[in-house]
């Protein structure tokens, strides 16, 4: 009789965890049935060599699972990035933030100044035009490589050279705008566009693009649509649609003040 003790118990959730974590990773990309079909493989695998124990076919099965090893790093290197980058950014420590917090109120009335004003008037304004923009502002990380696909500028944060860069006759509307460092970097940038299938079918590629370039990094995206004039901001692969200039506003003070 197999003997089941409580550290097989915590053993299974913990891989069941796992597993489930994996599975939310990939079920908006087209790597989900590449994942699962890996999953059957294993359970096979684990069932012919440990349990009826084929030894012809579990000495085959074997070799495949060592070499497939190699195999899943190349097929899964973008997902393995994003879990790793996820595993980091969701475990800061608070602590340091909040402790910190208290010594970067005079830089905060700065940033709104310099730097969120303007990007919400030009939203506003352009907005009101339906004039299509999308706008990424980097947070933690570099996106020295988006910035370098596009122009550079290098020039202050003003409203009217927001609006003219993506005015429609602009050769630099169709791309995105990349912030970093209180300075317009650089314009017609080319992002990574999401695959997820979540993504309501009315949304357009800047939509699709913002959500791209926050599930790959720690950005910022801001997206006035051309066919409403709605303005929506992503994070962290999630969209907040048809916001005002207000709510842009307080979103964009409380998550570049915090980073």
């Amino acid at each position: 009789m197999i003997a089941f003790t409580i550290k097989d118990i915590i053993d299974i959730l913990l891989v069941a965890m796992l597993l489930f974590y994996v599975y939310r990773l990939m079920k908006d990309t087209r790597s989900l049935n590449v994942f699962l079909g890996i999953l059957i493989f294993i359970v096979i695998w684990l069932f012919v060599s440990r349990i009826i124990e084929m030894r012809l076919l579990g000495a085959i099965m074997d070799n495949l699972i060592s070499v497939g090893a190699l195999a899943l790093i190349v097929i899964f290197q973008e997902e393995i990035r994003d879990f790793l980058y996820n595993l980091g950014a969701r475990n800061k420590l608070h602590f340091f933030h909040d402790w910190f917090k208290h010594t970067s109120q005079g830089s905060l009335t700065v940033q709104h100044d310099d730097l969120i004003m303007p990007i919400v008037m030009a939203c506003m304004s352009m907005s009101k035009g339906k004039v299509g923009a999308l706008i990424v502002i980097e947070r933690e990380t570099n996106l020295d490589k988006i910035a370098a696909t596009g122009d550079r500028l290098d020039a202050n944060i003003a409203q009217r050279l927001i609006e003219n860069i993506f005015f429609k006759n602009s050769p630099l509307h169709d791309g995105a705008m990349i912030i970093s460092n209180m300075r317009i970097r650089s314009a017609g940038c080319i992002l990574p566009v999401s695959h997820s299938i979540n993504i309501p079918k009315e949304l357009g590629l800047r939509h699709r693009a913002a959500l791209g370039v926050t599930q790959e990094t720690d950005a910022i995206a801001v997206v006035v649509s051309e066919e409403t004039g709605g303005i929506s901001v992503a994070l962290d692969g999630r969209f907040r649609l048809d916001i005002n200039a207000e709510e842009l506003e307080i979103f964009l003070a409380e998550h570049l003040g915090s980073k």
